[in-house]
């Protein structure tokens, strides 16, 4: 469940203050459109913590127990008087909610347009474990495989499931822009993903990241089949493989899912790692 719906089910009860960061200068501890909304009781989401957050909880139970907001824009500068060495200065939005904002929450609070693009190919233990991570994630996931009953229910809201075969039969329907992972049940299938991948990328150019999970003798394979089928060194230079930022030792799924959401997360994808897990695929 998103932060939004979340905050959906408690004004159903009672009112709250949504609290935005609306400008910032400087460094802060979160990005302008960051927000968290304060019940009497609670606190949906996050602006940062520390002690701007504190205090932003603490003005926004004063407006509750007063029935309305009176200041609605309050500046914040994060220096020695607030104990946080951002240095930055904050503007925060505060707004009174009550049942009334349920309605519009979705749009105003929901806004995924800044959200990440995964197309995610296999349901195995590593794909799992990678949608575990990104239902928390700004993210909006396209979950394939070609095979019958892979897909756990009930899935994330930010996760869409499709089978497909032949899986990659679905490389055409991919949003623009989709960060793809390749990770399916066989290194055939594997092949059979990447090159559609990358016949797409040599006709729209709207794949930024091409992920293929695997060793470096696998990569080697690949790239000489790929070549065959008429690729070349600067189209296949696109791939990254193996896939996930260094430094994050262990081979268990839920380890490789971290080090590639971390990779994908990053606000520009990276150019093609060296080999370094030879137990990938």
């Amino acid at each position: 469940m998103r932060s939004w719906q979340i905050l959906a089910l408690r004004l159903a009860r009672e009112p709250a203050v949504l609290v935005r960061v609306e400008t910032l200068q400087g460094s802060g501890p979160r990005e302008v459109g960051a927000w968290m909304a304060v019940t009497a009781s609670e606190v949906v989401n996050t602006i940062g913590g520390g002690q701007l957050e504190f205090d932003a909880i603490a003005k926004a139970r004063a407006a509750l127990a007063t029935g309305r907001v009176i200041e609605a824009r309050q500046r914040f500068a994060l220096g020695p008087s607030l104990g946080q060495c951002c240095g930055g200065v904050v503007w925060l939005g505060f707004e009174w909610l009550d049942a009334r904002s349920i309605a519009g929450l979705a749009e105003r609070l929901g806004d995924q347009r800044d959200w990440r693009r995964i197309a995610l190919f296999g349901g195995g233990h590593v794909g799992r474990a990678i949608v575990d991570l990104l239902a928390r994630l700004p993210a909006q996931v396209h979950w394939i495989d070609s095979r019958e009953g892979m897909f756990p229910e009930p899935l994330p809201d930010n996760v869409r499931a499709e089978q497909s075969e032949p899986v990659q039969g679905a490389v055409p329907t991919l949003a623009a822009g989709s960060q793809v992972l390749i990770m399916s049940f066989s290194h055939a299938e594997d092949l059979d993903i990447l090159a559609a991948c990358l016949k797409r990328q040599r006709e729209a150019g709207d794949l930024p990241y091409i992920g293929l999970i695997g060793s470096k003798s696998k990569w080697a394979t690949f790239r000489h089949r790929l070549e065959d089928r008429g690729f070349t060194a600067d189209e296949l230079a696109h791939v990254t493989c193996p896939i996930g930022i260094p430094g994050i030792p262990g081979k268990q799924p839920e380890m490789v899912a971290l080090s590639v959401v971390a990779q994908v997360m990053q606000d520009r994808p990276v150019a093609p790692l060296p080999a370094r897990r030879s137990g990938q695929g």
